[in-house]
């Protein structure tokens, strides 16, 4: 396949998902698939960038709830078409277990699950706790599940400052266990600050930083 139809069969996932149209998305990823355009490719970068995007939308007030869940209904088919076709060995062995959630008192939902979507497709064994997660939910998935990982988002500047309380409970708990934390107020240099492992600024990012850390190809 020439790389201007391999370029725009991306684009039209990416444009799908931005404009919620369901019907465009599952065309596009059956013609990706059709068109011997690897699965995991189609979904690092056609999907994912699509819903970056409607992240960057709503952060901007131009897009709202109900438009942000149409945008995941379209994203979803996409997904249920692409998911069975990855190849045996990218997701056959998990690279580590992540519990992931958005910081208690911040109900915000779209880079998170982005996150949680990409490091799952990526080979990581991940359980979303949603929203308004608590330290205390936190660390009760964690000894249930031995995560190796636990990622903590916040889309606030209130919310944001929490984090280092969580990270120092956690590494209280249990010293072992690895922090990663995201979100749009952070930074590098505010994530060493509060003491985290690991931080990403986009949900590939996260994926990389999570093997970083875990000290993975």
């Amino acid at each position: 396949m020439d790389g201007d139809r391999r370029d725009e069969i991306l684009q039209q996932l990416s444009e799908g998902v931005v404009r919620f149209d369901e019907e465009q998305v599952i065309q596009a990823s059956r013609r990706a698939l059709d068109e011997g355009i690897n699965a995991l490719t189609a979904i690092v970068e056609g999907l994912s960038p699509g819903m970056e995007t409607v992240g960057d939308l709503f952060q901007r007030k131009e897009y709202f709830v109900p438009e942000v869940l149409m945008c995941a209904d379209a994203l979803n088919a996409g997904l249920e078409i692409l998911k069975p076709h990855l190849k045996e060995d990218e997701t056959a062995t998990k690279k580590g277990r992540v519990v992931i959630g958005t910081i208690e008192g911040d109900i915000h939902e779209i880079g998170k699950s982005l996150v949680a979507l990409m490091l799952d497709i990526s080979g990581f064994e991940v359980r979303d706790l949603g929203v308004d997660v608590s330290l205390e939910r936190f660390l009760s998935e964690h000894r249930e599940k031995r995560s190796d990982i636990i990622a903590i988002s916040a889309l606030m500047s209130t919310t944001m400052l929490r984090m280092r309380d969580f990270i120092v409970g956690i590494k209280e708990a249990d010293p072992g266990v690895l922090t990663m934390v995201g979100g749009a107020p952070l930074t590098a240099g505010i994530a060493r600050d509060f003491g985290a492992d690991g931080y990403a600024e986009d949900a590939r990012g996260a994926v990389i930083e999570a093997k970083r850390v875990l000290a993975i190809d």
